[in-house]
């Protein structure tokens, strides 16, 4: 699960990027409203962590703007503003959860998971492929009645198959995916990725179910009951 992480405190950003990451989520850090703007078009996100006060202006300002133009993923307002009128109006902009600093990472990840199992056009609890089945939340992965025990990148990558279950799916998407923006990626670091993965999908009797598509990509084959 990919966060955007909208925060002009470079220590307090830097300890959520690294307290998130440790809970599953993929972290990106925008220090302002034009980053955030750009990394939007960039990337596809899950949630978006959104300080308030910024160098380029208001987070709330922002928030009401977006969503009035675009689809947003789940925004977690994090903020030292504390009085309830500031709660209302940010709840009222069109956030879906409002936090006060400080916050305990633990408690941050488990707001983060609890938005992302509410019902919504981009967000569904659990997706599925066939047999095979995924709860974004839990970031857990199941073949029938059988767990798939997995890493936080093999997670990231079944999710992304599952939802493009069909199709091929581009290196360049997987990269974009499973990795920062600020992280060196290897030459062979989405294949050896994609093998593991596939090692353990054979594991739970679906062989041949994940295919490399020379030259293009990937593609996670539908596993019927």
């Amino acid at each position: 699960m990919r966060v955007l992480i909208v925060e002009d405190n470079r220590r307090l950003a830097g300890l959520i990027e690294h307290g998130i990451a440790q809970s599953g989520f993929t972290p990106d850090i925008a220090e302002d409203l034009h980053d955030a703007d750009a990394a939007l078009t960039e990337a596809n996100y899950d949630a978006i962590i959104l300080d308030l006060g910024l160098p380029d202006g208001d987070g709330l300002n922002w928030l009401r703007r977006e969503r009035a133009k675009l689809p947003l993923p789940p925004v977690l307002i994090l903020t030292a503003r504390d009085a309830l009128g500031d709660r209302v109006a940010g709840l009222d902009a069109g956030a879906d959860d409002y936090l006060v600093k400080p916050i305990e990472i633990d408690e941050l990840a488990a707001r983060l998971r609890a938005l992302l199992r509410r019902p919504g056009p981009r967000s569904q609890p659990i997706i599925r492929a066939g047999k095979l089945a995924f709860d974004v939340a839990a970031r857990a992965a199941r073949s029938g009645d059988r767990a798939i025990e997995l890493t936080r990148r093999e997670a990231d990558l079944l999710e992304l198959l599952i939802r493009r279950a069909g199709t091929v799916v581009r290196r360049s998407t997987i990269e974009e995916a499973l990795y920062r923006f600020d992280e060196a990626v290897t030459p062979n670091a989405v294949e050896a990725i994609v093998s593991r993965l596939r090692h353990k999908l054979n594991d739970v009797d679906h062989p041949d179910v994940l295919i490399t598509v020379r030259g293009m990509g990937y593609l996670l084959k539908e596993v019927g009951d």
